[in-house]
């Protein structure tokens, strides 16, 4: 009667404890909805978008794709990302070993005085040897050791999507850089044929002055503008170069020169689908690292709130011990033990209701932080989307605005050789105006291209690849 009172009183404690278990699961759920309105001006119900592209397919020119392929490769940022990925993954590791019992070999040698009760006068000195295994396990009750693996199996997610979102910002630096340079390039390349064209110019106004159609003055505002366009390549290289180390710095390289090609040739992008903001949740991975990191505090609240439960642990041991060697391995020197324990805490200072009240803090400030960071990832879409709307009704614009100043620049050359109300300053001021247009016309491109490098960052584009 006994022994099935204890059975029935083994089985109603097991049943409570699985039922008290159950109890006090607590599952983290993923964010559902992103506001729709998230992006200014913007109501779109279409999910096509360009951040789903990989960046092979995004960026069609091939000595690009080729810079960034580098990168991928070299970059010390993204490098020192794969080493916390990978301190991550051992910290999940042993989370999970964590559910195994210990294992110990202990080996011990002891001399000890015997006190005359002890020995009875019989023996002053003992020497006894020991060697045996201890194993401990706490058997995971409450589902504290799951919740604590899930908190770090979060953490790696948080370290690969972080991962993700160096990448993304490392090729969008690529691009914005390498576009730079087309954008110099092309400067030069106006600045050359300016230059070109005054060097003709002071030519002509000399040839002019002999014939006393131009005065000396004319002369020497030509050659004025002529050593103004020169004096301003040198600032040009000098941009060029910075943009190139800094480039190179990206690569992972040493400063070189950076082959590319130019913007007369550049393929065309795809066409601009920004998809719905809830797409942020999937595609952008500074998002999704930030709602990896709010479930691994979610985790640790479970933790903290599970350590006010009772402690089961079961611990044996089991090995030999003797007086002397050649008794060891004998009947009479072996010894085992096997014995389990239940630990509920008390009063321990406060300690785990202040663990369980730092948990639920963190959690809320970072549930705060994935808020804050939602809503700058709709003002970064937002701002690259209207940039570059923006910067694409500029250029068209300024592309008319430069067919007119090369038209009134015509009409005044031959004003200056037909008409004397008309002399080289206004022949200047034209030309100064056309070489202002052109070079505002390329930033303006290069402000196109930033834009839309920018928004499909913004988007989330960028982590994708094409294998």
């Amino acid at each position: 009667m006994k022994l099935q009172f204890i059975y029935r009183y083994i089985i109603c404690s097991i049943c409570t404890i699985v039922y008290t278990s159950c109890m006090t699961k607590r599952t983290y759920e993923k964010t559902a909805q992103v506001n729709a309105s998230l992006y200014r001006d913007v109501n779109l119900q279409d999910t096509a978008n360009i951040a789903l592209l990989p960046w092979q397919d995004f960026f069609g020119d091939k000595q690009l794709r080729n810079l960034i392929d580098t990168g991928l490769k070299n970059n010390l940022d993204l490098k020192i990302g794969l080493e916390r990925i990978s301190k991550a993954r051992s910290l999940v590791s042993q989370s999970k070993a964590a559910f195994l019992p210990d294992l110990s070999l202990n080996g011990q040698v002891a001399r000890s005085r015997m006190a005359f009760p002890q020995s009875f006068g019989f023996v002053d000195n003992a020497i006894t040897y020991e060697l045996g295994l201890k194993t401990s396990w706490e058997i995971d009750v409450w589902g504290k050791l799951k919740n604590s693996k899930k908190a770090i199996f979060f953490r790696l997610m948080q370290e690969e999507s972080t991962h993700r979102a160096i990448q993304t910002q490392l090729i969008a630096e690529i691009a914005d850089l390498y576009y730079q340079l087309l954008a110099l390039d092309e400067q030069v390349d106006i600045l050359n044929h300016t230059i070109a064209t005054r060097q003709e110019e002071v030519i002509a106004m000399k040839r002019l002055q002999e014939s006393s159609i131009v005065t000396g003055a004319a002369v020497a505002q030509s050659e004025a503008a002529l050593l103004d366009a020169q004096n301003m390549l040198p600032s040009v290289y000098r941009q060029i170069r910075m943009r190139e180390n800094a480039l190179n710095v990206l690569l992972g390289i040493s400063p070189r020169s950076v082959e590319r090609s130019s913007f007369t040739v550049q393929p065309s992008f795809p066409s601009v689908d920004i998809g719905v903001p809830l797409q942020l949740l999937q595609n952008r991975p500074d998002v999704m690292a930030a709602e990896f990191e709010i479930a691994s505090y979610f985790e640790n609240i479970n933790v903290a709130r599970k350590a006010f439960y009772p402690t089961l642990t079961i611990q044996a041991a089991s090995g030999f011990t003797n007086f002397g060697f050649s008794n060891w391995f004998t009947p009479s020197g072996f010894f085992a033990n096997v014995g389990g324990g239940l630990l509920q805490p008390v009063f321990s200072k406060r300690l785990n209701k202040t663990r369980l009240e730092l948990a639920k803090s963190d959690y809320r400030e970072k549930v705060l932080d994935f808020q804050k960071i939602l809503l700058l990832a709709g003002q970064e879409v937002s701002d690259a989307l209207y940039s570059y709307q923006s910067a694409s009704e500029q250029e068209t614009k300024r592309q008319n605005q430069l067919e007119k100043l090369q038209e009134a620049l015509g009409y005044t050359q031959k004003l200056l050789l037909y008409h004397s109300s008309t002399n080289y300053t206004d022949v200047l001021a034209s030309r100064q105006a056309l070489l202002s247009a052109q070079m505002q016309m390329s930033n303006e491109r290069l402000l196109k291209y930033q834009s839309l490098i920018y928004l499909y960052r913004s988007l989330g584009g960028g982590w994708r690849d094409r294998d």
